[in-house]
């Protein structure tokens, strides 16, 4: 290799990109505990399964919590408040109310008052779902347009109404919660896999049209995950077979998830979006 000097132009070339490198914000190596401190988050469905755990996992770095569930008359209100008083152990803020996603204007109320009290809308996870399984030729207009309107209208709804605040602030982080289920389908579960196929849409939708101000819009898919609602509402044979199809060879936990979505979350994913992350321990290889 000669030693020559570069050409001026190149030299210069070289330096200007140097300086450009050197002035923009560098990126924090690794996850600090305090990477979202004074930050505000808002987790929908956050009363239990894997938004409880986002939801502890954000009040953990410092986010001031604002999260939605729906009352549905059973144990979801007290699951609420338990959540609650765990996020205020940590000395965040805390706002929580029951809300329905399938409406926008509950959604809307929802996010005014998250910010009228807690401030500017930093970050979004748009966690709430439901099942409602059958086969097709079985399935109701009811439970079809249940599992749609909850999974991906409530997402869209949440998306639509914390974008204005965070495009005139010129920074945020979406994150959605979509499945395995969205890329690689089951029987019975048509209504399940096309709204978070459709999720895997909204999520690359909004990453073009909010990414020229600065905010990062990714999803995570998990696959099966230890949850109430999978430990209650799935068959034993079925869990046993996601167990031996999986890679690693074991269910995933809430927190599997929670630790993507905080990544996700902070400053040293700035340069991913529109991408859908897997968090399904092999499922779909």
């Amino acid at each position: 290799m000669s030693d020559s000097p570069l050409p001026e132009t190149a030299t210069d070339a070289v330096e200007a990109l140097l300086d450009e490198v050197t002035t923009e914000p560098q990126p924090q190596p690794v996850l600090q505990v305090e990477s979202l401190t004074g930050k505000v988050a808002i987790v929908s469905g956050g009363s239990s399964g894997i938004g409880r755990a986002v939801a502890l996992e954000l009040a953990r770095c410092g986010a001031h919590i604002a999260f939605c569930y729906l009352d549905d008359g059973g144990q979801s209100r007290s699951e609420a408040k338990e959540v609650a008083s765990e996020l205020r152990q940590m000395e965040v803020q805390v706002l929580f109310r029951s809300c329905d996603v399938r409406e926008s204007s509950d959604v809307n109320s929802f996010v005014s008052e998250a910010e009228e009290e807690l401030g500017g809308i930093d970050v979004l996870v748009n966690n709430a779902g439901i099942g409602r399984d059958a086969p097709m030729w079985l399935m109701t207009d009811h439970d079809w347009e249940a599992v749609l309107r909850t999974n991906l209208d409530g997402a869209f709804h949440f998306t639509r109404a914390v974008a204005p605040s965070m495009r005139a602030q010129e920074y945020g982080k979406i994150v959605n919660i979509t499945s395995v289920h969205g890329m690689r389908t089951e029987f019975g579960i048509s209504n399940y896999s096309s709204s978070k196929a459709g999720l895997i849409g909204l999520t690359r939708s909004s990453a073009v049209e909010l990414g020229p101000k600065n905010i990062n819009v990714n999803a995570v898919a998990p696959g099966y995950v230890r949850t109430t609602r999978l430990t209650e509402g799935v068959s034993p044979e079925i869990l046993d077979h996601a167990r031996d199809r999986s890679a690693l060879g074991r269910l995933g936990d809430p927190q599997d998830v929670a630790g993507v979505v905080l990544f996700l979350c902070s400053e040293a994913a700035r340069h991913i979006t529109g991408s859908i992350i897997t968090v399904d321990g092999g499922y779909v290889l």
